[in-house]
């Protein structure tokens, strides 16, 4: 399972590498209060990030929806514009979906996060033409980190499973994304929240802009 975390022959985890399973004295925190409801859609946090946005021609166009607890389902279709091989989506590509579920667990949380480790286990080729059903959840919080896993299954909900992960967020203030993102497709992000863009924040708080978790 890709939560499982690789040790030395002494049992250390290697220098510098980021865990992706979750500590012992993690804890499963309470959605927060304007998160999402069960059922409901989880809305595109950038019009035109290619897993979520609508405005990108060529993008997954990924559709979230919200659960119970602390998980969310996404499903996409797998084009002809997602292929490696001849007619099989392109394993980076399934990893950018898999990021881009994992990341909208951050919505229950109310806050943007930037992932910090993503580690996928490929169980079995996606034809082109296939939708993929990824369920996502968060395991566990310590501090700033999010510890979330995800199965991915051709089909539907019930289907073979195509994809396993387990990543770490870390969860940052907005201004991380001011700084860090180019000036044009930043004032792009808040001038299209100015107009009714979706936010971290409830309506009428300081600083409701999102701009990518």
């Amino acid at each position: 399972m890709a939560a499982t975390e690789k040790r030395d022959a002494g049992g250390n985890r290697p220098r510098g590498v980021l865990p992706t399973a979750p500590p012992p004295d993690a804890v499963l925190p309470h959605r927060a209060p304007h998160a999402p409801a069960p059922g409901s859609d989880i809305p595109s946090h950038y019009r035109w990030c290619f897993g979520c946005g609508s405005e990108h021609t060529t993008g997954l166009h990924m559709r979230i929806t919200a659960r119970d607890g602390l998980a969310v389902r996404g499903v996409f279709l797998a084009t002809e514009h997602h292929q490696g091989a001849p007619g099989l989506t392109h394993g980076g590509l399934l990893t950018t979906a898999v990021d881009e579920i994992l990341g909208s667990l951050n919505w229950l949380l109310a806050g943007p996060a930037v992932t910090g480790r993503l580690e996928c286990d490929f169980r079995r080729p996606v034809p082109v033409g296939s939708e993929v059903h990824i369920d996502a959840e968060i395991v566990g919080v310590k501090g700033r980190k999010v510890f979330t896993r995800a199965v991915g299954r051709l089909g539907s909900p019930d289907g073979p499973v195509a994809i396993s992960a387990a990543a770490l967020f870390i969860q940052v203030p907005l201004q991380h994304f001011v700084d860090h993102g180019t000036a044009e497709h930043v004032q792009k992000a808040i001038d299209d929240r100015a107009k009714g863009g979706p936010a971290w924040r409830p309506v009428g708080e300081e600083h409701a802009v999102e701009l990518n978790p």
